[in-house]
C-alpha cells in the first residue's frame, strides 16, 4: 500500500508559534507557550487524514559542522531566551506524542530531513515524502511530485515545477542561488550585486556557479548590469565553494530508524502526562486520539 512520509521541521515550528502564540507560563513559572502551541500542531498534523508516519527534526543547539566551516556562520546569539529554553521541552513533548524525533547537535535539523527524504524515497511503497516547513534551503530536496516541499501554514506544496515558478531555478540549483544571493538566516553573505533575479536568471541557464562564464560577453542570457555582476562574480570566485557548500544539505546523517519506525502508533501516556502537568496543560491528553498499548 501506497503511503506518505511527513518530514516536520521541527526548528521552525518552534520558531514560528514561538512569536505566533500566546504566552503562557508554567505551574513553575518558565515560558511555556511555543511548546503548548507545537504539542497542538504536532496534534493537528496527526488527526489529518492520509498522515501516517512522521518525524519532526530538531536542531538541539543552533550551531553545528558548518560553524567550523565559517565563522560567521549563524549561531545561538540574539535567539531570545525563553525561546532557546523551550528547544529541549519540545523534543520532549514530540517524544511523548509517540512521534520519532531528530535531535541534532554536529548536524542541522535540515540536514536529518533531507538524509530521511533521500533514503526512504527510495522504498517502493512510499507514494511522495512532504518536507514540512517553507525554508527554502529544503526546496534543494524536491523531486519531481515523488519530494515535495510542503507549507502547512499557507497550505501550499510545491514540487519540482514548483521550486522552479518560486524560485526560478530547479532545485539542484538552490545551493548556488543561496550562495550567489546569501542568507541572513544562516549567515551566509552572498556576493555584492547579485540578488533573487540576477542570480535565478543566470542560474536558469547555467545550472551552478562554477558553469557561469567569467566574461559577460559570453552570457547568452540577457541580465540588467551584467558587466558589474561579472566583474563581482570574479572577485569573489575563491569563496563560492564554500559558500556552496554551507548552503548544501548532507544526506549522510547517521538516522537510525526505518520507515515502520516512523509509523505513528499513539503516545506514550504517562509521559504525556507527566509533561502536561508540567506546561500546566491537562486539557492536551484529551486531544490525543490514541495511546499506545491501548
Amino acid at each position: 500500500m501506497s503511503l506518505k512520509v511527513h518530514l516536520v521541521d521541527g526548528t521552525f515550528e518552534l520558531f514560528r508559534v514561538f512569536y505566533g502564540a500566546p504566552s503562557a507560563r508554567a505551574p513553575s513559572g518558565k515560558e511555556v507557550g511555543a511548546t503548548r502551541a507545537l504539542l497542538r500542531g504536532a496534534l493537528a498534523l496527526l488527526r489529518e487524514d492520509g498522515v501516517s508516519h512522521v518525524a519532526y527534526a530538531f536542531d538541539h543547539v543552533i550551531e553545528s559542522f558548518r560553524n567550523e566551516l565559517f565563522a560567521g556562520y549563524k549561531t545561538g546569539e540574539g535567539v531570545e531566551k525563553a525561546l532557546l529554553a523551550q528547544f529541549e521541552l519540545a523534543e520532549r513533548a514530540i517524544h511523548a506524542l509517540g512521534v520519532v524525533c531528530w535531535s541534532m547537535v554536529e548536524f542541522e535539523a535540515d540536514d536529518a530531513i533531507a538524509t530521511a527524504a533521500s533514503r526512504f524515497a527510495e522504498l517502493p511503497e512510499v507514494e511522495q515524502i512532504l518536507l514540512c516547513s517553507p525554508d527554502k534551503d529544503l526546496a534543494q530536496c524536491v523531486t519531481g511530485a515523488r519530494i515535495v516541499l510542503c507549507d502547512r501554514m499557507r497550505k501550499k506544496t510545491f514540487d519540482e515545477a514548483g521550486v522552479r515558478e518560486k524560485f526560478g531555478v530547479p532545485p539542484e540549483s538552490i545551493p548556488d542561488l543561496l550562495a550567489l544571493v546569501g542568507d541572513t538566516a544562516d549567515g551566509i553573505p552572498g556576493v555584492p550585486r547579485w540578488g533573487a533575479r540576477s542570480a535565478a536568471a543566470v542560474l536558469a541557464r547555467y545550472g551552478h556557479v562554477d558553469a557561469i562564464p567569467e566574461s559577460a560577453g559570453a552570457w547568452d542570457v540577457k541580465v540588467r548590469g551584467a558587466d558589474a555582476l561579472a566583474r563581482s562574480l570574479g572577485e569573489h570566485r575563491e569563496v563560492l565553494p564554500l559558500y556552496r557548500k554551507l548552503a548544501t544539505l548532507r544526506t549522510d546523517v547517521p538516522l537510525t530508524e526505518t520507515l515502520e519506525d516512523l509509523r505513528w502508533r499513539g503516545a506514550r501516556r504517562a509521559e504525556l502526562e507527566a509533561l502536561a502537568k508540567e506546561l500546566g496543560d491537562d486539557g492536551i491528553v484529551a486531544r490525543v486520539p490514541r495511546f499506545l498499548g491501548e
